[in-house]
Parts: structure tokens; sequence; C-alpha cells
């Protein structure tokens, strides 16, 4: 039998003594890389400071903390405003009074400015030989950024966060308190944490009230939470997603709460507006007119251009609309992506379901149309405008619902549709494939376009940017309705360098799911800078590169597609089915409009083939105009001189 010998106290005291030595120099050099700008040493002289720390993507939590910082600092409450990556994570057990706003980011992770740090608190309180007393004189707290509609990986940072200080021995003054960008009340949520810990930090307590708006420290039988995830999916997809754009611009969150609070009567607290105060001010100084709780209109700029006689946009060349007489709305300025080519740059609300008041349909087309017709006017008296263009401008014809949003999202996209037809106004859809019912149910349109931003998953995920955590079942099962329509349908591709213009083979594969008549090819167009958006002016391709992608694309077809247009100033290309449109040589893409109407008002079945008119030779591809219109006066601009050609 083996003995076990005991060691004895001398041996114990060495042991523990060689333990403290270790975490003792595990410390001196663990990560030893240091940090360009390193805050100052405090003057002695000077009560010790607390640290404030912001960990930020787009610039919500830094914003939320300056917030914080002018409180405590009008409190007489000393603190340090800091960026963790101008901070060594290994001087944390110096502090007294640690406060931290932190967002989650992509997967549930850090964003990049805090990820040293936060990888230096995993490490650190997973490791045995730091052990639970390293910030055992620290007091802190913890403000999560994040977004309900995530699932799982809502608040992920910030919880992590209050775990992992707990876990080094760190004392928690508040609870986690948790906002949601999606919600419509972060700043409120904000406030009252702000509010309290002042209390706290002044000597106040904690007391046992639930404070907070759905979100904070809560008494669990006066409120349930039920959630989207739970509603749709069981909550099984919510966190499947995994690309995670938590952060808007702060006090410019979507009016929405992803979550509705249900008290214990049972009663829900009411329907929340899309559009709050502050988000209808920020789309208004974009140039959007906003119309009721949900929806919004706004000039185009090929409007202004054809008005002025000076060309159309790239579906004039195509289809043969008149940019002048063309409305751009959208009955939903909510979209269930946050694509990384956003036009508002993530201003506009986000969802996966409609949960917002609702405004009636009638109501939203006289009012797209009295608001558009306004700004039609407007133009009266602008150099160039051509008096004739005017007036035929304030009576439209066209309707292109691809504004901004998700406009299928609308639960009665139907009615609002049949209100356009019955004044003779065309209509053409742009949804962004994430909603296959609702593809099913809609009737038809004049032309229903599909986005397809990518032909992978992976590369749909990283571009898109989905709510859903299906959202690849979602795309394909989008593509597979479009089929079935018997209207004229597109898909449509935003051709982004470096992201989506090599994968010939995968969007070919993708072409016999939906079978559309036309496939649009489009370079990205850049928006500027953002902080929501990785994107330069290198992402966006030439038109050579977009001819050539066209060129390939329809080779893949074998004789299914061919390039049939093309808009050299809006860098478009059209493929389309050479079976339908292209009649002993001649292509036959644009619109009979006139024709679409009767038959939308016979009641009789028709399909795309039906209401198709000649392709003028100007806009056929490789044509010496290029798309442009030759009945138009092309302008340049050059040193800020004008030249007409």
């Amino acid at each position: 039998m083996k003995m076990t010998t005991m060691p004895s106290p001398s041996a114990t005291a060495h042991l523990t003594l060689l333990a403290l030595l270790s975490a003792t120099t595990f410390y001196c050099f663990y990560k030893s890389r240091r940090l360009k700008n390193l805050p100052k040493s405090p003057n002695p002289s000077s009560p010790p400071k607390g640290k404030l720390f912001y960990h930020s993507q787009t610039g919500t939590s830094k914003t939320l903390a300056h917030r914080l910082l002018d409180l405590l600092t009008s409190n007489d409450l000393p603190f340090d405003l800091v960026d963790p990556h101008n901070y060594e994570p290994e001087d944390l057990h110096k502090e007294t009074l640690v406060l931290i706003v932190a967002s989650t980011w992509e997967d549930g992770k850090p964003p990049p400015n805090g990820k040293f740090f936060a990888d230096w608190l995993a490490e650190s309180a997973e490791d045995f030989r730091v052990g639970s007393l390293l910030l055992s004189k620290c007091r802190f707290a913890v403000f999560g950024v994040g977004s309900l509609l995530y699932g799982e990986n809502f608040n992920a940072v910030g919880k992590e966060f209050s775990k992992q200080m707990r876990a080094l021995g760190a004392e928690e003054v508040l609870p986690l308190w948790e906002g949601d960008v999606d919600g419509g009340d972060l700043d409120e949520v904000f406030g009252a944490w702000s509010e309290k810990l002042v209390r706290v930090l002044n000597g106040g307590g904690l007391g046992n009230e639930a404070f907070g708006v759905g979100y904070g420290a809560k008494d669990e039988s006066e409120y349930e939470m039920i959630s989207d995830s739970d509603e749709e999916d069981g909550g099984e997809n919510g966190g499947e997603s995994g690309v995670v754009d938590l952060e808007d611009i702060a006090g410019k969150a979507p009016s929405r709460k992803s979550s509705t609070i249900v008290k214990s009567n049972g009663k829900l607290n009411g329907e929340k507006e899309m559009v709050t105060p502050v988000i209808r001010a920020s789309l208004e100084k974009q140039g959007y007119k906003i119309i009721g709780s949900h929806s919004g209109v706004k000039l185009c700029r090929w409007t202004k251009a054809q008005l002025r006689g000076r060309g159309g946009c790239y579906k004039h060349s195509f289809y043969g609309i008149e940019s002048h007489r063309c409305m751009e709305t959208t009955p939903s300025l909510a979209c269930a992506n946050k694509c990384v080519f956003c036009w508002r740059h993530h201003t506009n609300p986000v969802g996966k379901s409609w949960q917002w008041k609702m405004d009636d349909p009638l109501v939203i087309v006289n009012s797209a149309i009295e608001l558009h017709t306004k700004m039609i006017r407007q133009m009266k008296g602008v150099p160039g405008v051509k008096p004739e263009r005017l007036m035929e401008g304030l009576s439209p014809r066209h309707c292109a619902l691809s504004l901004v949003g998700e406009p299928i999202m609308y639960p009665e996209i139907n009615s609002l549709v049949d209100e356009l037809h019955r004044r003779r106004i065309s209509t053409f859809l742009v949804t962004n494939a994430q909603f296959p019912e609702k593809i099913k149910m809609l009737k038809p349109v004049t032309q229903l376009y599909v986005s397809v931003d990518a032909a992978t998953k992976e590369s749909l995920k990283a571009i898109d940017r989905p709510l859903f955590g299906d959202f690849w079942e979602r795309f394909l099962d989008s593509l597979k309705a479009l089929k079935e329509k018997h209207q004229r349908t597109v898909y449509r591709l935003t051709l982004v360098k470096g992201w989506n213009i090599e994968d010939l083979d995968a969007y070919s594969s993708l072409f016999g799911i939906g079978n559309p008549d036309f496939i649009e090819i489009k370079g990205v167009t850049y928006c500027g800078s953002s902080a929501t958006s990785k994107l330069t002016m290198e992402n966006v391709p030439w038109h050579s590169d977009v001819k050539a992608f066209s060129e390939a694309l329809a080779q893949k077809s074998k004789g299914e597609y061919e390039v049939a247009c093309e808009h050299v100033h809006s860098c478009c290309v059209l493929l389309a089915n050479a079976n339908k449109f292209k009649i002993d040589g001649q292509w036959f893409t644009w619109i009979d409009y006139e024709k679409f109407h009767n038959l939308v008002a016979s009641g009789r079945p028709f399909d795309s083939k039906d209401y198709m008119a000649a392709t003028p030779s100007w806009a056929v591809y490789g044509a010496e105009e290029g798309g442009f219109d030759p009945g138009q006066a092309r302008y340049k601009k050059e040193r800020h001189h004008k030249s007409s050609h």
C-alpha cells in the first residue's frame, strides 16, 4: 500500500510563499507591452480620482461617458475619462473606483478600442495564479450598451466585465444596468442609472426600489419581458446572426422597443412611435420628409436633374420611367439589416417584425404625393428648370418604394400598392430578402426587386449584417418566392470591391433559384465616412469593373441572360432574360405603363411579357451614348465651370 506523506508546516509555508511570489512575478511581467499616451500620474497633493472608461465603436458609449463625467463633476466627484486603448490594464489594481460604459460589438465582442483591456480582464479572471484579491481595494459599476434584437449577445461585454471584476475581488456598488439602443429609451435608462450612481457615491446607499426603465434592476414580479426572439423563433435564433452592430449615434437610437413590457395585470404598455423626435430631426436634416409615424419621402437628385433636362437615372435608360415624374418613398423606415453600404449610416430604425403604431395607407399615399409635389414646386425658379417638366413633375407617374428601410414590412403594403395603381402610378418595390412570406402575399407590382448583396452565407452576413439568425434560409426562400411571381422581377446586385466582387460562380448558382427577368449590377455608391462602415473609395468599382463582372456573369448563364443595357453615369449594367425580352435581335426591356395599368384594372392574370416595350438604341449595351438619353443635355462640372456636351 502506497503511503501518502503530508507536507510539514514549514513546507506548507514555503509553498504559500512560492505561490505569492509566482503571482507577483506574473503581474510584473504579464503583458509587458505598454500602450502609448498613458495617463499621467495624478498630483500627489490632489485627492485620488476615479476612472471612467468607455468602450465604444461608433461613439455612443463615449458620448454617454462624457454626459456622466459632466454629472459627476457637477457633484464634486473627481473622475478621469479614459479610453481603454490608452490605459495599461496592469494598473487596474491601483484604482479605488472604476466606472465602465461598455458597448457590445461583433459576435458579442468588445469594440476595438477596448479589446486589450477586455482580453487582460478575461485572462486574469480565469488565471488561478491571480486569485480573487487583486482588485479587492476597487469599487466599480458597469453600464452596458447593446440591442435586445441580438438575443443572447445582448450586452455580452458589460455582463462579462461585471462578472470578471467581481471574480478579481472588486466590489460592485450598483448592479449591472443595460441600455437598448434599438429600444428608443437609451438616454432615459442611462440618465436614471447616472443619477442613482451619483446618489450611491455620495453615500445615498443602494436601496431596494425597482429602478431603470425595463432594463435596469427591477422587481421580477412586477415586470415580465417578452422579446422578439421569443415570439418569432422561441429564442433559439435570436443571437445566431453574430454580426452585431449595436451602436448608433447617441440620442439617435431608433424609436422602438424590441421587448414589450407587460405588467402583472397582463396589459401592454402601449405601442411605440417608430420615429422619435430625435430621429425625425436627423432624417429631416438629410432631406427626408417624414410622413406620420413610420413613412418618408425624399426628392431624388435624378428627379431634379430631369426637371432641368439634364438626364434621368438608370431606370429611365433600362425601363423608360420619367425621372422628373418619379416619387421616391417608403411606408417603413425600419429595416432588418444594417448593411455596410447603408445610405443612412444606420440612423433609421431596425426590427424583425412590425410592432409600431400603424398609419392608414391612404393617408400615407396622400401625404407622400402632397409632400413630393411641394418639393417639386420649390424647384420653380431654379436655374435650368424647364417649365413644361415642372408641370409634368407635379403629377407623379412612378413610385420607387426603395427609399430606405424595408417597405414590405408595412402590414398594409398591398392596400398601399392598390392605392398607387388606382392613381395609375407605377410601383418599383425593393425588398431585402428577409421576409419570404411577405413576398408570397404581395400583390402584383410593376417591378419587384430582391436585393442580392452577396452570393454566399459568409459574405451576406458580413455585408448585410442581418438581424435574423436564420438570415440565409430567409434569403434563399425569398428568391424561391420571387420565382412564383408573374410580374417583372429583378435581382439587384451591389458590387463592393474587396467584399463580393469575386463570387461569380456563387452568383450564377442563384439564377435558377429565383429565375428573375432581369439582373441589375451596380457599383456601390460611396456615402462618406461613418463609424458604422469600413468602406472607402477603394471599395467603389469603376464602370469597367462592373462591365467585366456583368459580361463574365452573363457568360456563366450559357445564353439564358445577356448584357442588355448600361448607364455609365450610374455605374450600372442590366442583364436580361434573352428568351423573354429579346425578340428578333431587338431588346424589349422598357415598360408600357399604360398597358400595365389597364391589365391591373382588368383584374385578369397577366405576366411580365404582357407589358414590355422596345428599348431605344441609345440605352442598349455598348451604344455610343452609354445609356444617356440624347434628348437630354449633359452637363459636366470642371473646375467650377459648366460645359454643355
